[in-house]
């Protein structure tokens, strides 16, 4: 099964996860974040993923988070808002983003990637 990456093109991060997929010969798809967020239910699944944390999934140092008071309103945010809020705009969700299967990961640590994907 085919690795689903949403990525940031300027996104150094993003930049490092790619070269890792590819140094390991790990064959992806590279979708825009901003353009084309995730699903919902690519949402749902990154949340199981995160032990139900969904603070985990937003891009917490970002602008939107901040101007959007996130910080204060998240912790009592309904789930389901919560995910509609990530779907709809690409720039909130912890990037980069990765999908394969029933695995969601959310920013790129090499070690939890190997052992996840090799």
């Amino acid at each position: 099964m085919k690795v689903k990456i949403y990525i940031l093109k300027t996104c150094d991060t993003c930049r490092k996860a790619v070269k890792w997929l590819r140094d390991n010969n790990i064959p992806f798809e590279e979708i825009p974040i901003r353009e084309r967020p995730p699903t919902l239910a690519e949402l749902q699944l990154a949340l199981k993923s995160a032990n139900g944390d969904i603070r985990k999934r937003f891009n917490t140092s970002g602008q939107d988070y901040r101007a959007l008071n996130l910080k204060d309103t998240l912790p009592s945010m309904p789930e389901a808002e919560a995910l509609a809020l990530l779907a709809s705009n690409g720039n909130l969700i912890k990037r980069p983003f990765l999908i394969k299967g029933d695995l969601a990961l959310a920013g790129f640590d090499p070690q939890k990637w190997s052992e996840s994907l090799i």
